[in-house]
């Protein structure tokens, strides 16, 4: 198969910076930033991992925040083109991971159609980090066969997660569900995952995953948006929902909870 890459561009790698802490940047992720001549920094990776950086490097802020005016994607990919393009090595700084919630496969597939070449260096999201971060595993033997990463957040002119067949899902296979972007449609999942789970189900809001500033509500589904409310949670956070969360829930909560499901 011919290689339809141009021999004469730079080149761009989409870099996982993490969740949040500096120290969670991997060993790949720290040379690909040290090569390159251009970083383009999305709004929630850590300005700190830019210590790493060559000093004639050219930094780009390129926002791109739930709630919040960000960069457009066509001008972020028209930035990377045009700069590997021009013989720059091009590192795409995000949070989390690229092809976690962090639109890289659009971002592969603009470039692939503009001839640039193009590597990932994964990162950790900030789903495992977040239940990581309470000593709280995604999956257990006893209580978890398997976790499933959502979004809560959906495209314009799309409906969005099913969440009364995302509960069932997880109900009758046993799966963790870690939510992303949740927060601002936090009612509408609290009553589409009450179809099928009990409302005693535990839940853990972790908001600045990783982070020196990171605030956790554990609470259950049937208070989900109470707790939410209640403790001031904000974005970013991750919602994680499931059973392996029930040793810590017990320590964090009152005993009195509903056990009964609730009517679907």
């Amino acid at each position: 198969m011919k290689n339809t890459f141009q021999s004469n561009s730079g080149q761009v790698t989409l870099v996982g910076a993490g969740p949040g802490d500096p120290e969670l940047l991997t060993l790949k992720a720290v040379k690909a930033i040290a090569a390159a001549t251009v970083i383009l920094v999305d709004d929630l990776a850590n300005d700190a991992v830019l210590a790493h950086a060559r000093p004639d490097a050219r930094i780009v802020h390129v926002g791109k925040r739930g709630g919040c005016k960000s960069t457009p994607q066509a001008f972020i990919e028209k930035l990377m083109i045009m700069a590997a393009k021009e013989g720059e090595n091009v590192v795409r700084l995000k949070g989390g991971d690229p092809f976690i919630f962090g639109r890289g496969g659009e971002e592969v597939e603009a470039l692939h159609a503009a001839g640039i070449h193009v590597e990932v260096v994964n990162g950790i999201t900030s789903g495992l980090a977040a239940i990581s971060s309470l000593n709280v595993p995604l999956t257990h033997r006893d209580h978890a066969h398997g976790v499933i990463f959502i979004t809560g957040h959906a495209k314009p002119g799309d409906s969005g997660p099913d969440w009364v067949k995302l509960s069932e899902a997880a109900s009758q296979a046993k799966l963790t569900l870690v939510i992303y972007m949740g927060m601002t449609h936090a009612s509408k999942i609290e009553q589409g995952l009450l179809s099928a789970l009990s409302a005693s189900t535990p839940v853990a809001i972790i908001q600045h995953a990783s982070l020196p500033e990171q605030r956790q509500a554990i609470t259950y589904l049937a208070q989900l948006c109470e707790t939410i409310e209640a403790e001031n949670m904000a974005s970013p956070s991750v919602i994680v929902v499931g059973d392996v969360l029930q040793g810590v829930a017990a320590l964090h909560t009152q005993p009195s909870l509903p056990q009964q499901k609730a009517a679907g």
